[in-house]
Order: C-alpha cells, then sequence, then structure tokens
C-alpha cells in the first residue's frame, strides 16, 4: 500500500470562494502567531512549546473579541496548520530543514488542510465544512476504486486558479520485471542522454515564454501600487509562471514514467544543484532544465513499481573518463563535446559517454559496494 495524493481542478461558487478566502486568512494567522509566539519564548526562556500548548492557545485566541472570527471558520485547518509548524519545528531540530518562517500573504500559498472531520465524501461529491453545497470539481481522472480520501486540501495559486488534492492510501502493483538497465546523464542542450545514445532534446519552457513573461513584468511595474489594476497585471504575471510550470511537470511526469516503465535499473548522478545555480551564466539554464524536480519524481516513481535507482557520486568523473578503456583525461572543457581518447583511439560523444560511464559505475557500485570507480590509468 503506498500513500498517493490526486490533485484535480474545481470551481467555487462565489459563497465558497469566500469562505475558503476566510480560511486561508486564518489559517496564516493562527500559523504565523504561533510562530511568533514559539519564537519569542525561546529568546526570553530558552524554552520550548510543542503542539499541544499552542493548540491551548488557538482555544484562548477565539475567546478573545479581537480574534473572534476564528471561531467563525472550521476549526480543522486552524488545528492542522499548528501540526504542520509542529512538523516543520521537528525537521528544523533533526537538520532536515531550515528555520520556519512567517507566512505571507502575497508569497506563501493559500491552502487549508481538511482531515476526515472536517469534509464529507459521498458518492464522489466533496463537502468542506461550514459549507452547504459540494465542489464544483472536474475529474480529470478518476479515484483509485474504493479509495477514501484521509486528507483534502484546498490550495488557490498565485494565477487565481483554485485545486483540490486527495490524499488516499492504494494498492500499487509493480511493473513486470526487466533486464533493461539505462544510465542517465543530465545536460542543457541535451535536457537527458542516455547510455543507450539517445538524446531527450531540452525543451526550455522558460525561454519559451521569456517574451511573453518580460512584457507581463513590464505591465505589471508600471502599474500604481496597491490599485485594482496592478493586482490584475500580477495575476497575469502568474499565469505566464503557472503555464511554464505546468508544462514542465507534464513533461517531466511522461519522461520519468517511460523510464520507470520500460528499466528495471536506472543510474542517474548526484548532482549539486543549489551549488551548479550559483554560476549565474547558468543558473537560468539550469533552473529550467529542473534536474531536482526529475530527480524526486524518478525517485517515488522507482520506489512505486518496484525498479532500482542507484546514484553515482557528484565527483565520479564521469564526462573525462573512457568508457571504452577507461583512460581519464586531465581536463575537458565545457563547449567540447566530442573528444578522442588518447589510450585507445575512440571517438566519444561527451554525454552519451557520459552516460555509460555512469551505468557502468551504477552497476559496479551495486555488485562490489558504493564508491566503486574505474581505475584510472
Amino acid at each position: 500500500m503506498a500513500k498517493r495524493a490526486f490533485r484535480y481542478r474545481f470551481y467555487p461558487t462565489e459563497p465558497q470562494a469566500q469562505e475558503l478566502l476566510r480560511t486561508f486568512g486564518c489559517v496564516r494567522l493562527v500559523y504565523n502567531k504561533a510562530l511568533q509566539t514559539r519564537f519569542d519564548l525561546w529568546r526570553a526562556e530558552q524554552r520550548r512549546l510543542d503542539y499541544a500548548a499552542t493548540s491551548a492557545m488557538l482555544t484562548d485566541w477565539k475567546r478573545d473579541p479581537d480574534l473572534s472570527f476564528l471561531a467563525e471558520v472550521s476549526s480543522v485547518p486552524l488545528q492542522q496548520t499548528l501540526r504542520h509548524l509542529q512538523a516543520a519545528f521537528t525537521n528544523f531540530f533533526a537538520k532536515r530543514a531550515r528555520h520556519p518562517r512567517f507566512k505571507s500573504r502575497r508569497r506563501s500559498r493559500a491552502s487549508a488542510e481538511y482531515t476526515r472531520s472536517g469534509f464529507r465524501w459521498r458518492d464522489g461529491t466533496l463537502k468542506l465544512a461550514k459549507m452547504i453545497t459540494p465542489l464544483n470539481i472536474v475529474w480529470s481522472r478518476p479515484l483509485p476504486a474504493g479509495a477514501v480520501p484521509s486528507t483534502v486540501t484546498v490550495t488557490r495559486d498565485p494565477a487565481g486558479r483554485w485545486f483540490v488534492s486527495f490524499r488516499v492510501e492504494t494498492a500499487v502493483v509493480h511493473h513486470p520485471q526487466s533486464t533493461r538497465t539505462i544510465g542517465v546523464d543530465a545536460g542543457i542542450t541535451a535536457l537527458l542522454t542516455f547510455s543507450t545514445g539517445e538524446k531527450i532534446t531540452n525543451p526550455r519552457h522558460e525561454r519559451r515564454e521569456r517574451a511573453a513573461l518580460a512584457r507581463a513584468q513590464r505591465r505589471h511595474s508600471r502599474k500604481i501600487l496597491g490599485s485594482a489594476n496592478r493586482d490584475k497585471a500580477r495575476r497575469k504575471v502568474a499565469r505566464v509562471h503557472a503555464r511554464i510550470t505546468d508544462r514542465r511537470r507534464d513533461f517531466l511526469h511522461k519522461l520519468t514514467t517511460r523510464l520507470v516503465r520500460e528499466n528495471q535499473t536506472i543510474v542517474i548522478e548526484d548532482l549539486n544543484v543549489s551549488g551548479m545555480v550559483r554560476n549565474h551564466c547558468l543558473a537560468r539554464a539550469i533552473s529550467d532544465a529542473s534536474w531536482s524536480q526529475f530527480r524526486s519524481l524518478l525517485e517515488y516513481k522507482a520506489a512505486w513499481y518496484g525498479r532500482s535507482l542507484i546514484t553515482v557520486d557528484r565527483w565520479f568523473p564521469s564526462s573525462k573518463t573512457c568508457s571504452t578503456c577507461g583512460q581519464l583525461v586531465d581536463s575537458l572543457q565545457l563547449n567540447v563535446r566530442e573528444w578522442t581518447c588518447r589510450g585507445c583511439g575512440c571517438l566519444h560523444d561527451r554525454d552519451v559517454n557520459a552516460a555509460q560511464n555512469i551505468l557502468a559505475a551504477g552497476l559496479a557500485a551495486t555488485a562490489c559496494g558504493d564508491g566503486v570507480r574505474p581505475n584510472r590509468l
């Protein structure tokens, strides 16, 4: 069994939209007040608060005449945001994440999470707490048969689109066993290069929309601060960003699904993307390629469908090593796309050679242990 999320777009009525917007505002307020309280207590007394303490504080806030509006929305999303804050601090103290930050009305994603006590799911219709009518959901794909949502998350993106996500627990059928193995080298000109010699062209989604994005941003910058026209212009900028993000995500989903379906073992390189984007000459292209998202999608799909995903050390010289004889060249400039090995005279395509070396190193590490690399001659 695996926990999966299914996201759908929906179109709320005006009363539903107003209720959800009030809920989003209350969720943001409760999160920020709890975070500020925990921060002040730690700075003054070096003492931590847990979820139970913040939950009791929420009850006191609802009794405050200035915060009485907190009692007008469903209590479930307010309790859930306190649980999310507790999880954020747990990850911070375990050094898995940064210190929690305050939620911004503009920059943070507006969302509210409902557990089973906060919604009613019956015959394919969803009705949230404090609402009379069910949500008008566009069912782009059906939920798994017999699946009952454990949580429902409602979000509104900066472009003004509404989405609802169902978290369900369902069985995932593994793909049939295969003998195929593949090494994958990530790049910019070719987004991915396989050890079989196939190259996936980089669609460059951001570059395709760069002119439209710049035009929308210029119009936004000319509007008066705080005006309604500026808010409209902001949504137009957000729609361009959303179009880029949707196309990129769709492309990567199809690509990773194909890799997992066709190959039993997939070997990739452990790239330091956060460090690579510090190069101001390549940061925009690297961000547009979205290597981190590609890896995260590949990881959970491989785990779901019974495939093996192997990562090779980031310092492994995959491009500079001859995949035929194993000889290592001293240096190889980034603009050199083909090179000839001095040891065996083999002509290599830089990316294909790297993918073949990544595959060999990954299979060697599986057979003999981590850290195995071809011998340097």
